[in-house]
């Protein structure tokens, strides 16, 4: 019975470790050296990442195929799993798009929404 018992916490223990390094995990950074501002600057490229991103056009680049597939669950987590580089470039395009653009930020933001809902994305996650 002892042996079943610390066999029941040892599992208990690696299954509680478990969900809390999943809510630790960060995006991978591997485009973290994109650099949002060049974006922005760009008419051809900035339009190319937000066509993309509405499903206007096909997403071109791996990194916009890689933002495009984790952007609504970073709006719902407010970027929980966001490296700090990400969280960056993440509020320089908001205050971009708010400032000079906000009937497509409000689109995009609305897109998403809708996105994270199909997906089941929650608040919690």
């Amino acid at each position: 019975m002892m042996k079943l018992l610390q066999y029941v916490s040892l599992v208990s223990l690696l299954v509680v470790f478990a969900f809390v390094k999943a809510d630790d995990e960060l995006y991978s950074d591997k485009y973290d050296y994109i650099d949002p501002k060049e974006i922005v600057a760009n008419d051809r490229l900035r339009d190319e990442y937000y066509n993309c991103f509405m499903d206007i056009n096909p997403c071109v680049t791996p990194d916009a195929i890689f933002f495009k597939s984790n952007l609504p669950e970073a709006i719902i987590t407010k970027c929980k799993k966001c490296t700090e580089k990400q969280k960056e470039n993440f509020e320089f395009i908001a205050v971009w798009y708010t400032d000079n653009r906000p009937d497509e930020w409000n689109a995009l933001i609305k897109k998403f929404m809708e996105d994270a809902k199909k997906q089941n994305i929650d608040n919690s996650k």
